[in-house]
């Protein structure tokens, strides 16, 4: 991928959950939700303060993040599914 977010921003793609419940149940695409956890794909270099200091990023790439159902933006970059999100929208690292 030939992309580089600005600023605070990271690229992460998605992480496909399980479509069996614990149950054993499948559960259809159609009533699935979109996954809220994914991998970082692309850091920016960071946020500037008022100051205009570079404030060095928390996330790198290869981190396996949390973040909101409905936080960043949906892009598709070499036919891949991406989002687009600031820093501050993710909620944490899972380990």
């Amino acid at each position: 991928m030939n992309f580089k977010p600005l600023l605070d921003r990271v690229v992460i793609k998605r992480i496909a959950e399980e479509n069996r419940t614990a149950g054993g149940i499948i559960i259809p695409d159609t009533a699935k939700e979109k996954p809220s956890q994914g991998v970082v794909v692309a850091v920016g270099a960071g946020g500037r303060d008022e100051a205009g200091h570079l404030i060095p990023m928390t996330l790198k790439e290869g981190d396996k993040v949390l973040f909101g159902k409905w936080s960043g933006t949906e892009i598709k970059i070499s036919g891949e599914d991406l989002l687009i999100m600031k820093e501050s929208d993710v909620l944490g690292i899972l380990e």
